[in-house]
């Protein structure tokens, strides 16, 4: 290469001079003393001299830049001499080591080329080829790894593989827990079909006392109790009543409330919860309502004794009489004259009604005891009224007959046996 630099500038130079042979000028060449620039000439004698050609500048440009190019590849091949002689040294320290392992006639080199320059172009081309490899690796490496396990891939293989322990941990407990539940399902099966036994047993049981406590010696000796001034507390009639014209009412009762014995009965029907009550609330006297009229009745029963009551009515002038213990106190009229008594209605015992069979007042409630509520649809007569009253005769309501089956008790409210001509007599 260096030889080839040498002509360039030889080829060059002579051209320079050609062209300045053409024009009619011809130049000297002298070697250049060391350490001078190549643009600056000088004369055989060592004068300097000054060029201002521009063709001589373009020259000295060139040379420079040649010279320098020339001094890299110098530097470049004595670079190269010294890794050729490191690698001769460690081909030849290789050969020495195999010729030291050969062992019976094996050769561990293999066919290792014994040319030293074969020998290093070889290295050189494998070193290359396993350096690209390696590259070509680690750059497929990088690039799959970012790409297959980048964090959100690595995030969700991590939430699969969790998720899939989870869903084969929560199937084995969902199986565990349909276990239990069939196992518990068959225990409460059981543990229901006992304890609806058992229920059957005391209803049955429960059913026998009733029977045995309320086997009456006729279905019409009973009374009713309710010891107590509240609203919940009372008792209920089964049967209504059919549209009336007159009507007869009758019972026993005992009270010894103070002031007023309250509502013994009151029957109420849809859009009059005051077609007709017996009530004595506070002071006031015993007071009839036939559809919200009221008519005051000469009764007193508040001391403690069991006591008849009868009270009629007939829709013709609204006309009423009063019995107690068959003796009729006091008549009157122009209740309610011409109404008549609506039908489909509730009857209570006990409590005053605000609305049909319910919202009672505690201070409007009944205290004590009452036995024989009968109701006829017409007026009884006189004689009738006093054979009830003395126990003489025993006549049931032809509307509403004092029975066991016919009457509920709620609250607190209770039946008990009662023979009342006996009960009467003993007061008496």
């Amino acid at each position: 290469m260096l030889i080839s630099l040498l002509g360039l500038l030889y080829l060059v130079s002579g051209r320079a001079v050609r062209s300045q042979d053409a024009t009619g000028s011809r130049f000297v060449c002298n070697a250049i003393p060391p350490g001078a620039e190549p643009g600056c000439g000088y004369a055989p004698t060592g004068n300097r001299f000054q060029s201002s050609s521009p063709v001589e500048d373009e020259l000295r440009n060139t040379i420079i830049q040649l010279r320098e190019t020339i001094l890299q590849q110098k530097e470049t091949i004595v670079s190269q001499q010294g890794s050729i002689k490191e690698l001769n040294s460690k081909l030849a320290r290789c050969e020495a080591s195999a010729d030291e392992r050969k062992e019976g006639g094996k050769n561990t080199m293999g066919d290792l080329p014994r040319d030293p320059g074969e020998t290093i172009d070889q290295l050189g081309k494998t070193m290359q080829s396993l350096k690209g490899r390696l590259e070509n690796l680690e750059h497929i490496g990088a690039l799959s790894l970012s790409r297959a396990i980048s964090p959100v891939a690595l995030r969700t293989l991590l939430q699969s593989s969790r998720l899939g322990a989870l869903e084969t941990q929560l199937l084995r407990k969902v199986a565990e827990l349909e276990e239990e539940k069939s196992q518990l399902y068959n225990e409460t099966a059981a543990h229901r079909q006992r304890t609806e036994s058992t229920l059957n047993s005391l209803l049955e049981r429960i059913t026998e006392l009733e029977k045995s406590n309320n086997a009456f010696k006729s279905p019409e000796d009973f009374k009713v109790s309710l010891p107590l001034r509240t609203n919940y507390l009372y008792g209920r009639i089964k049967k209504s009543l059919p549209e009336m014209y007159a009507f007869t009412v009758c019972m026993w009762l005992k009270s010894s409330a103070s002031p007023g014995i309250g509502t013994p009965f009151s029957y109420g029907v849809p859009g009059q919860a005051n077609e007709i009550v017996l009530i004595e609330w506070g002071n006031n006297p015993i007071e009839l309502l036939v559809n919200d009229k009221v008519a005051q009745l000469p009764l007193s029963v508040s001391d403690g004794r069991w006591h008849h009551i009868c009270i009629t009515w007939t829709t013709r002038d609204g006309f009423w009489e009063a019995y107690q213990d068959g003796e009729r106190l006091g008549t009157g009229d122009n209740l309610a004259p011409w109404h008549p008594i609506k039908p489909g209605g509730v009857i209570i015992l006990g409590q005053e009604q605000d609305i049909v069979g319910g919202r009672f007042d505690a201070t409007q409630a009944f205290v004590g005891e009452l036995s024989q509520f009968n109701m006829w649809d017409r007026v009884l007569r006189p004689v009738d009224i006093v054979g009830l009253a003395n126990c003489s005769a025993y006549m049931p309501g032809n509307v509403v007959p004092w029975v066991d089956a016919n009457v509920e008790v709620f609250g607190g409210a209770s039946k008990a046996a009662l023979e009342i001509c006996e009960e009467r007599a003993f007061d008496s």
